[in-house]
């Protein structure tokens, strides 16, 4: 079975789908990000926080998270909430 992982606020996603995590600050994930919203491929996975990483999956769908993407690198490769970081409220 592959590996599932917490993105935040209870999400979870599938580690083994997961091509790229990249923050949202630069203007080409920006697009990205945009253009995905727009043709109904990503999935919101903020709670209405500030998206802090943007997960790009394998069949082209985008998951934005509240999480940095360190923390959600560290969990992907085995630690308990990343980084150091403890668990989001």
């Amino acid at each position: 079975m592959d590996k599932l992982i917490n993105i935040g606020f209870g999400n979870i996603v599938n580690t083994a789908k997961i091509i790229a995590i990249v923050s949202p600050d630069s203007a080409p994930v920006k697009r990205l990000v945009q253009r995905a919203k727009e043709a109904g491929t990503a999935i919101d996975a903020t709670q209405g926080r500030r998206t802090k990483a943007v997960l790009v999956m394998e069949s082209s769908q985008i998951v934005l998270s509240a999480l940095l993407p360190d923390t959600i690198a560290g969990r992907a490769a085995g630690e308990p909430y990343g980084s150091g970081d403890k668990e989001p409220e």
